[in-house]
């Protein structure tokens, strides 16, 4: 099930705030995770038990961390969830991976190839899982002895299947106590539609483009075609996961829980620093504060700094998929990090002419989606070949079809809200009175426009899901 579905919008969610708002609030953590777990189950029903044995495995884990009386043996038991947890991730995500490639090293079907289906969500919320055994054994939170609010943790529906990344500290206190104001469900329901209305009448919409130029036979391609598609693209997976992560965080606000902010403009990044500072914000600190800083931080010199940097790139390329160009993507974006770090985001700062800064920045992004979005490592190097190198000839592709007055507008609505719309509003001294009156006058309507839109939309397409439910 997906939020830009007509059964959660009309069946699923309806019927779960009836259920939740009329039920006294010592049920409703069981209520939430009831629903959750149905939430779950309606894609692929057999992956639940997956899930409920991760739970109940972690949930004994924590208690023996618990009641462990010394370092040494938390640390055992600490060792042995990492395991159990990236072993489960290993097995369903990289397994073939790495039969495969071992296999042409060997030139032999070594290790067969097995059929292995990837369990929705389970990257997210393996990390989540993992959050809390660590957080446990530093000391940072205390156990949590309720298995069902723990179970609440790890599959609450809103971010379960492509993140926000929970971290445990960040929603211990909630799963306790938290409060439903009429304000903040409004807000709730506005995030929401924001979010549906990215993903529905933009991310489809420039998926439509993109897939289109990336699908094609890539010798067809001319650079001007190669450019719409990686910029489509780049436009696509922004509105696509910022979209899905402002209806996490909506729906966590209608039941009372505070989600942290995922995304901030990456677009708006004058490196490329920045942007990992605005891009996938969960994911970011997730490894910085659970593989970043025990690994040594910048706390061991120059070097060792560099060195962490290559190795938490490589870990956030290889945890978005089972494919070279995904660690290629990562290497290259840890690449450019180290090269700021060793001077160039010296360089930058000092630089008076902003606007460089922002072309290097993006420049940098676009052909690392294409890197990220292409067919294998190959084909990405062709098709930034094609980007990059100007051919003689024509695109033989048929534009006609997919470039039409709609598809254009979309495409300019998108780089407006990617950032320059609101580049240009922050330049502008009445933006605070522009803000109050779009709240106090516009927003209502622009909201009922957007929901209507977004359901018409979703009545007359095909199944579109997102992006990052296959990480």
């Amino acid at each position: 099930m997906v939020f830009s579905s007509m059964t959660f919008l009309w069946i699923f969610l309806p019927i779960l705030l009836l259920v939740y708002f009329i039920s006294k609030e010592r049920y409703r953590n069981v209520i939430l995770l009831i629903f959750s777990l149905i939430f779950y189950s309606w894609g692929e029903p057999k992956y639940i038990v997956l899930m409920l044995i991760s739970i109940f495995t972690n949930y004994i884990l924590g208690l023996t961390i618990d009641k462990a009386k010394n370092k040494s043996k938390k640390k055992i038991v600490l060792i042995i969830s990492i395991i159990f947890n990236l072993g489960l991730l290993g097995y369903f995500k990289y397994f073939n991976f790495f039969a495969s490639n071992i296999n042409k090293i060997t030139g032999s079907t070594l290790i067969p190839i097995k059929n292995i289906a990837l369990p929705i969500g389970i990257s997210f919320y393996t990390f989540q899982i993992m959050s809390y055994i660590i957080d446990l054994y530093r000391g940072d939170i205390k156990v949590q002895k309720n298995i069902l609010n723990l179970a609440l943790y790890i599959s609450f529906f809103p971010q379960l299947i492509a993140g926000p990344i929970v971290k445990y500290h960040d929603i211990e206190e909630q799963l306790k106590n938290r409060t439903v104001t009429v304000e903040k469900f409004s807000t709730g329901i506005k995030r929401f539609v924001y979010g549906l209305g990215k993903k529905v009448i933009l991310a489809n919409t420039l998926a439509y483009v993109a897939d289109y130029i990336f699908n094609a036979n890539i010798s067809l391609l001319t650079m001007p075609v190669a450019w719409l598609g990686a910029i489509c693209y780049m436009l696509q997976i922004y509105f696509d996961f910022s979209g899905y992560s402002d209806m996490a965080i909506g729906l966590g606000k209608m039941f009372g829980f505070e989600f942290m902010e995922n995304f901030n403009l990456p677009y708006l990044s004058k490196s490329i620093t920045e942007f990992w500072r605005r891009w996938h914000i969960s994911l970011s600190t997730w490894f910085k504060e659970y593989l970043y800083i025990p690994l040594g931080g910048n706390r061991k010199g120059k070097l060792r700094t560099y060195i962490n940097l290559g190795i938490v790139f490589f870990a956030t390329g290889f945890w978005h998929g089972a494919a070279w160009n995904f660690i290629a993507w990562g290497l290259y974006n840890g690449f450019f990090l180290i090269i700021e770090r060793i001077k160039l985001k010296e360089v930058l700062e000092k630089n008076k002419f902003k606007i460089i800064n922002y072309i290097y920045s993006l420049l940098i992004v676009i052909v690392g989606w294409v890197l990220f979005r292409a067919d294998g490592l190959k084909n990405a190097l062709k098709y930034l070949k094609v980007m990059f190198i100007p051919t003689i000839g024509k695109c033989y592709l048929d534009l006609s079809s997919i470039m039409n007055y709609k598809n254009i507008i979309i495409i300019f609505i998108a780089i407006l809200f990617a950032g320059l719309g609101q580049l240009i509003l922050s330049k502008l001294k009445c933006k605070d009175k522009i803000k109050v009156f779009y709240e106090k006058y516009i927003e209502i309507f622009v909201i009922i426009i957007l929901m209507f839109t977004s359901i018409m939309m979703l009545a007359s397409s095909t199944y579109n899901p997102f992006i990052y439910f296959r990480f």
